[in-house]
């Protein structure tokens, strides 16, 4: 995981495959042959450059340090039918579901939503052809050749878009970190005040049990009103979240919250406002930090004006993890059997 401060999910990049290499001009010249026909060999293929999603990146940060990629040149061909190398093709890795921008048109190239997708961005420009390929009964000594062709530009904007299992929601101080830091291996920052998690943060919940699956759950800042129409962190929240299968809303049901029913409202609004398809996204409701009798009596309270049923969780103790994932699983399974 990238180190905290390290984290990006938009960046561009300038992309050029290399040049072809031109054609040559050669004419045969061995010792007791005083008129040697034509002989020389095509120039070699411009490098290409392509993307490749890979599941070892998960920041657009090592990118953006270095945003322009050139491919190599190809190599012009020579004498005696010679042909020249073709210029080494470039790949860049990116985050799986990374979504790929034309910067001036703004249009949508690719999203690569798979591990090792591979897309071809940029094509090397072609090796121009030798004076041998010219030659014909009515011009035995061609002196034409080509010049090889240029390689094609692009300026592209990257945007991820992280892909996981669960999403955490929740607003600030929900507890969803101190959750992942309780199953997972990931250990974001933890403290009492809002915004403590300012970057999206992946772990996986792992189990003893190699027939159970791993779950992939992504921490993602928490909302605040507003935030479908970019206040706060707004849409670099819900763009993450939009890639997740089942959603995990934590309400922090603790003496120290005001009002748990408004918090849940207030995050179901937000959903709402920016994807009503988001909003229908499978969702398991989750009172968090149920550590005393006094937040498991507002814990029922909230289930109660809601109408639904939730679960009751503690990740300092230990409370309800168990249930918690077991739901998931079968949450995550179901929409995976879905055609």
């Amino acid at each position: 995981m990238a180190r905290e401060g390290m984290f990006q999910d938009e960046t561009t990049l300038t992309v050029s495959a290399g040049r072809g290499g031109d054609g040559c001009c050669s004419f045969r010249r061995e010792k007791y042959v005083s008129m040697g026909g034509p002989d020389g060999g095509d120039g070699g293929n411009g490098g290409s450059v392509f993307l490749r999603a890979v599941v070892h990146e998960n920041s657009l940060y090592r990118i953006s340090r270095n945003r322009i990629v050139q491919a190599g040149n190809g190599q012009p061909g020579g004498g005696n039918n010679r042909s020249g190398a073709s210029g080494e093709d470039a790949e860049v890795h990116v985050p799986v579901g990374t979504q790929v921008f034309d910067l001036q048109n703004g249009n949508l190239l690719a999203d690569l939503s798979s591990p090792e997708e591979k897309l071809l961005i940029v094509q090397g420009g072609r090796g121009g052809r030798g004076n041998s390929r010219f030659s014909s009964a009515t011009n035995q000594a061609p002196r034409r050749f080509d010049l090889g062709g240029d390689g094609e530009k692009r300026e592209l904007r990257l945007e991820l878009k992280l892909v996981a299992d669960v999403g955490l929601i929740g607003l600030p101080n929900a507890g969803k970190s101190t959750l992942l830091s309780r199953v997972t291996a990931a250990r974001p920052k933890i403290a009492n005040y809002p915004f403590t998690t300012l970057n999206p943060c992946l772990g996986i919940w792992d189990s003893q049990s190699t027939a159970i699956s791993p779950l992939v759950l992504a921490d993602i800042p928490g909302l605040i009103e507003g935030a479908a129409d970019g206040k706060g962190l707004g849409h670099k929240f819900l763009r993450h979240v939009e890639r997740t299968r089942v959603l995990l809303h934590l309400v922090d049901c603790s003496s120290d919250a005001e009002n748990p029913y408004e918090d849940w409202l207030a995050i179901r609004k937000e959903l709402e406002a920016y994807s009503g398809a988001l909003a229908k996204r499978p969702t398991v409701l989750v009172a968090s930090k149920i550590e005393d009798e006094e937040a498991e009596a507002r814990a029922r309270s909230l289930f109660e004006k809601i109408g639904s049923e939730g679960h009751c969780l503690s990740s300092v103790t230990g409370r309800g993890l168990e249930e918690l994932r077991t739901q998931l699983l079968r949450e995550v399974s179901e929409i995976s059997n879905r055609p």
